[in-house]
């Protein structure tokens, strides 16, 4: 989408220019006035243009982290294309440390949106009209919810060949084949023809530097694949991608106090346990098991459980066992010399 007169709220950005935009949002009922910030940088020679958002859920910090990284990242000098950077989309969020915004709402499920609709709403076609579609690809960044962490992985439609091309050059080991959301970005988004892909890695309301490190490089290695920068050699253990087609989370049979056994990361087989559950005086309740062979990409950090309740998030691949040697690697490139990426 080569554009020579881009605007974003109201302002012109001028191929060469870079500048910093605050996308008008409505007020806070202290009558103090709100705004989405916007770092907009534009090569002087055509190519794609890309967005790369966060805090779309306001307690999802490791993305802003990632953005602000990308933004000062010398990689980014010789652009071609565009590159729309938005650290905050929530930022109702992110100042009072919840993922949904003051009416309550999830962002993430309330696009399209519209000018005249609910708070959540009007802040969704907000970001959709100004920023996502006058773009040809994005990357948008999330953690695990609350009490909860991510391996590093991508999630996206994996049918779409140019999705999946996006994907693999990011670079993490896991890939998930996401069926898309209703009243999602990634939906919304791909009605408009432009292409996302969404980075799960961490846990709300911390930074996490292996995740934010695997975030900003694989940020980088897909504006390479775009043409946007300039290809490198690559450096280190050789990384490679495994999609996982299903993934499902492994429930509590019992309430109670747990202690982990897996990790993020871990390969594990059919009928290993992954933890146990006690009572208050440590008695053994339970144990929670695999069902399948599969690699543990997300879990419960908090030692405490009701029964139902999703603890593990496996995903079943063909050869996990590989997935989980090259999640090591990844870790090793990233965080030399460090062992524990939980």
């Amino acid at each position: 989408m080569a554009v020579d007169n881009l605007v974003i709220g109201g302002q012109s950005i001028a191929p060469g220019e870079s500048v910093k935009i605050e996308l008008e949002m409505p007020p806070l009922y202290t009558a103090t006035n709100m705004s989405i910030p916007v770092y907009v940088t534009r090569g002087k020679r055509p190519g794609p243009t890309m967005f790369v958002s966060a805090a779309i859920h306001g307690d999802e910090l490791n993305g802003i982290e990632i953005v602000g990284r990308l933004i000062r990242s010398r990689a980014i000098e010789r652009l071609r294309g565009t590159l729309i950077a938005v650290p905050m989309v929530n930022v109702y969020g992110v100042l009072n440390q919840s993922r949904y915004l003051p009416d309550r709402r999830d962002l993430n499920r309330s696009f399209p949106g519209s000018k005249k609709g609910s708070l959540a709403g009007r802040l969704a076609n907000l970001f959709l009209k100004e920023i996502v579609q006058k773009c040809d690809v994005g990357i948008d960044l999330h953690t695990g919810a609350i009490h909860r962490s991510n391996l590093p992985q991508i999630r996206a439609d994996l049918d779409d060949p140019e999705v999946l091309e996006m994907a693999k050059a990011f670079g993490v080991p896991v890939l998930l084949n996401a069926e898309l959301r209703e009243g999602s970005l990634r939906e919304t988004a791909s009605e408009s023809g432009v292409k996302i892909l969404l980075y799960e890695a961490g846990q709300a309301l911390r930074y996490d530097e292996f995740s934010i490190r695997a975030g900003l490089r694989g940020i980088i290695n897909t504006m390479r694949h775009l043409g946007m920068l300039n290809k490198s050699r690559s450096k280190g253990h050789s990384i490679e991608r495994f999609i996982a087609r299903q993934s499902g989370w492994i429930r509590a049979t019992e309430s109670g106090f747990v202690t982990h056994l897996a990790q993020l990361g871990d390969h594990v087989n059919k009928g290993d346990k992954l933890a146990t559950i006690a009572d208050p005086f440590g008695g053994y309740l339970a144990s929670i098991e695999s069902p399948a062979e599969g690699v543990v990409v997300g879990k419960q950090n908090i030692p405490l459980t009701q029964e139902g309740e999703a603890v593990y998030h496996i995903a079943y691949f063909s050869q996990p066992d590989t997935v989980a040697e090259h999640v090591e690697l990844l870790q090793d490139n990233l965080l030399p010399g460090e062992t524990d990426n939980t």
